[in-house]
């Protein structure tokens, strides 16, 4: 899944708000915001949502073993 600092950090390389991101997930703020300050552990189902849509948009998540996870913006033309 994705660590509420991905989140953050995704929302950052696309310069979205919370409700942004909440939109193109279709979830609500308030979910996104419990997340992000690690007040709420949301459903599997909608980590995946918030997942797929900074992926949609071009964020890429990297989890690479002994290393912080992290995201990055796709390159251009990589799916």
């Amino acid at each position: 899944m994705i660590t509420p600092a991905q989140c953050r950090a995704a929302r950052g390389l696309l310069d979205w708000t919370q409700e942004e991101l909440a939109k193109a997930a279709q979830v609500s703020a308030i979910t996104i915001r419990g997340f992000e300050k690690e007040a709420s552990s949301p459903r599997r189902a909608t980590l995946a949502a918030l997942r797929q849509a900074l992926e949609a948009a071009g964020v890429e998540f990297t989890f690479e073993g002994g290393v912080q996870p992290g995201v990055r913006q796709r390159k251009i033309g990589s799916i």
